[in-house]
């Protein structure tokens, strides 16, 4: 493990920028950045227009270490390049930005009130080939649609599963059992992870350790017991379909919690905005989010 990753990962002020829309999700990233479906032909046009996007961002005079801890990349943005030089190796030596990969190939049916992670049969060779490309952790998404225990079980279950699997191979896995910010048992679902989450956090191995990232709770300051656990690295938010006003509000309120936004970050970005137009609107972004990420008392 990089050390001086690990370091920042752990303890620098900052928030994690979540570019990992995958082959669901782009369409739709890239309509809120203005480009229509009509733009492209195909899948691999698609992945080359979403490329451009993350490069724009990577590329933006504020997108560094200075106010972003990190960034999750989809595997195909690790596989690219960024002015010739592997996005990951670009991020860390180039942005000082500490990278990270998603691993989780989407989502099963709903069961029980939750959606598992869809097997991930070739997740060893992606993980070896995370290591090479100099990745520093990964991340890994299941949603909670209610508050039923059996279902909340079997989630995070599954997650520290992956978990295990990721540490052994050098990597820091960010857990991620997504609650849907819409449900009405919201709190009790979010009660109900906390006490599974603590019950599997006695599986993590000695000597290692896991980060989170959880939906920003009903109640502020739930998860302060994970963020003080000495086997979590850190526990980061999700946006989770809130605007940037109100996931900054609402993080600002949770004690040690920093962000890990992806439409809450890029909201109000297009590709029609001049390079002085976008950069600006990204660093007033950023400079918002890091704020609301900063150590609160």
């Amino acid at each position: 493990m990089n050390k001086d990753m690990a370091a920042q990962a752990a303890h620098k002020d900052g928030f994690i920028a979540a570019l990992d829309q995958s082959g669901g999700s782009t369409p739709k990233a890239l309509k809120l950045y203005g480009i229509d479906q009509s733009a492209w032909s195909s899948d691999a046009e698609m992945f080359d227009l979403v490329h451009q996007m993350r490069t724009r961002i990577i590329k933006a005079p504020a997108f560094t270490g200075d106010k972003i801890m990190g960034a999750i990349l989809f595997e195909q943005t690790m596989d690219r390049d960024i002015d010739g030089i592997p996005t990951a190796q670009y991020l860390w030596e180039k942005r000082h930005v500490v990278p990270f990969l998603k691993i989780d190939k989407g989502l099963a049916d709903e069961k029980d009130g939750v959606k598992l992670m869809k097997p991930m049969p070739d997740l060893d060779a992606l993980l070896k080939r995370a290591v090479a490309k100099g990745i520093f952790g990964t991340k890994e998404r299941s949603v909670i649609d209610a508050a039923n225990r059996q279902g909340i079980a079997a989630i995070v279950a599954q997650q520290f599963e992956v978990g295990r699997q990721v540490l052994s191979h050098g990597l820091v896995p960010i857990i991620e059992p997504e609650v849907t910010i819409s449900i009405p048992d919201k709190a009790e679902a979010e009660d109900i992870l906390l006490g599974e989450i603590k019950k599997h956090l006695d599986e993590v191995p000695a000597g290692k350790q896991v980060m989170l990232k959880l939906t920003l709770p009903t109640k502020p300051n739930l998860y302060k017991p994970l963020i003080d656990d000495p086997r979590v690295m850190r526990v980061v938010a999700l946006s989770g379909g809130y605007s940037r006003d109100e996931a900054n509000d609402k993080l600002r309120h949770n004690v040690g919690m920093i962000a890990s936004f992806s439409r809450a970050l890029t909201e109000g970005l297009t590709a029609q905005q001049s390079d002085a137009e976008f950069n600006a609107a990204l660093a007033s972004a950023i400079d918002s989010i890091f704020d609301a990420s900063s150590v609160k008392a």
